[in-house]
């Protein structure tokens, strides 16, 4: 089952993905001769059809964190079930300090959500959803959160064929 998920993260998808900055920070270390300083990159990439990733790389140069954040992302691609344009059941995660907890929505609702949650969302395609964080604010966190809820989705069709009923 682990090698049928990394075929699908390394899977070349036809779609062209989309790519966001999410988060630059800018680390300081006192040395003899002054301050250095680094630059960690958070990006998200995704083509708004179910398909999205994202990648976490600090480099000396902004514009080299972000290049090594978006090829961390795109290597880190996977797909979200889905029913129609929501997510097909409510789940309840928690990573580190974040706790979130997505609903899916009716059609026409669009997505409630804070503005991390809600990028990963959009980019991952999904319209009609409720997501709220009852934790911590790290972005980091809570991206890793929202994925860890992803994964967990399960269609109907994996739920039942995973209790052996149907086709």
């Amino acid at each position: 089952m682990a090698k049928e998920l990394k075929r699908k993260r390394q899977e070349d998808f036809e779609t062209e993905f989309e790519e966001k900055v999410l988060g630059i920070n800018r680390c300081a270390k006192v040395v003899k001769g002054g301050r250095k300083f680094s630059f960690s990159a958070l990006i998200l990439v995704g083509d708004g059809q179910g398909h999205v990733g994202y990648g976490f790389a600090k480099a000396n140069e902004v514009s080299d964190a972000i290049r090594k954040g978006s090829e961390a992302a795109r290597k880190n691609i996977f797909t979200i079930p889905m029913e129609g344009a929501t997510i097909p059941h409510e789940i309840y995660v928690e990573w580190d300090g974040v706790k979130i907890l997505l609903k899916p929505a009716a059609p026409g609702v669009g997505i409630i959500a804070g503005s991390k949650v809600r990028s990963v969302l959009e980019l991952g395609g999904v319209k009609d959803v409720i997501a709220k964080n009852l934790g911590s604010n790290n972005p980091i966190n809570q991206v890793k959160a929202v994925f860890k809820a992803l994964t967990q989705l399960k269609s109907r069709d994996q739920y039942l064929a995973h209790r052996g009923i149907g086709e």
